[in-house]
């Protein structure tokens, strides 16, 4: 099977049973794909269209593609089945650097020559998971933020092995598929985004280690603070627009200095047990009686609402 173009890429497989594969299932359903998902066991079918089913409701709020419908869904146990007639494959399998490796020395023998595999990966690096690949040229990341039916943002890197032609092409049919593809320079470890997530992440595990905040304050502070300025502006922009005419060289000559203030630990803080307890006894506080379901559709909904929003005001910006 020759690569098709990436505007004509009609039918996708998604490997994995968990939300991340679950959610790039209904996303690309929502754009009118048809869609083979591999579940490593069938036993798993329940829970994975519970995840569809949820996310449909997101959704059809933001507005659902042509030809649109859950219908055009197949199920499969069997990996050689779900990747035969692929044009595209999003591989969302299990974070384990073993596992993956095997997954893809099995899909470059299965999959079509020159179709495009892309790992759902926030951690592991394209040159690593390629390595027992016979045809990794054609391997690619593309990694995406959760929930992935509503949050646009996809880094795309490739691998040591990788053509600079596949990097490309997954950057334009996740653009073809309504995504912000973001393509990285070179290979870095977390990407991009997670990278600043985990650095802010740091920060907050420290402030509850040291007895500074509680995981209640460091969400009230990101909520009511920075939080709606970053979905917006983002980090360089607002902090850009902060400092008036003068913009982001006032921003750094004035306050340049404090960069070298010790505000910030770096380092990971260790996990012991007392901090385990902390950030879990807070966030079961914050949580209250609802469960899972519950707190992850008022999420959704959120989203929603704020990609409409945010929509509005910048009406040729990405949404999920």
């Amino acid at each position: 099977m020759a690569r098709p173009a990436p505007r004509a890429v009609k039918r996708v497989t998604s490997i994995g049973g968990g939300p991340i594969g679950g959610g790039w299932t209904a996303y690309f359903l929502a754009r009118g794909y048809d869609v083979v998902s591999y579940l490593h066991d069938m036993d798993e079918e329940r829970a994975f269209r519970a995840i569809v089913d949820t996310a449909w409701i997101s959704l059809t709020a933001l507005g659902l593609g042509e030809g649109a419908s859950r219908d055009r869904l197949r199920l499969t146990s069997d990996l050689r089945d779900a990747v035969s007639e692929a044009e595209f494959v999003q591989e969302s399998g299990p974070e384990i650097l073993t596992v993956k490796q095997e997954l893809y020395r099995q899909l470059g023998e299965m999959v079509a020559d020159d179709i495009v595999i892309a790992s759902s990966t926030s951690g592991l690096t394209m040159s690593e998971i390629q390595s027992q690949c016979t045809t990794p040229g054609r391997t690619v990341v593309g990694h995406p933020f959760n929930p992935p039916y509503l949050l646009a943002l996809v880094e795309i890197v490739g691998g040591a092995a990788t053509s600079e032609a596949a990097v490309e092409w997954a950057g334009e049919f996740y653009q073809a598929a309504g995504k912000h593809p973001l393509v990285l320079n070179r290979e870095i470890p977390g990407f991009i985004a997670t990278r600043l997530q985990e650095a802010l992440w740091r920060e907050a595990l420290h402030m509850v280690a040291n007895g500074e905040a509680t995981p209640q304050q460091i969400d009230a502070a990101l909520i009511h603070g920075p939080g709606p300025r970053l979905a917006l502006m983002g980090q360089c922009m607002a902090f850009h627009v902060a400092c008036g005419e003068g913009g982001m060289a006032t921003n750094l000559d004035q306050f340049g200095p404090a960069l070298k203030l010790p505000w910030t630990r770096l380092e990971a803080p260790e996990l012991t047990s007392e901090l385990r307890d902390a950030m879990v006894d807070g966030c079961n506080d914050m949580a209250g009686e609802r469960r899972f379901e519950e707190l992850a559709a008022e999420r959704d909904r959120g989203i929603v609402a704020i990609l409409n929003a945010i929509g509005q005001v910048r009406p040729n910006s990405s949404g999920g």
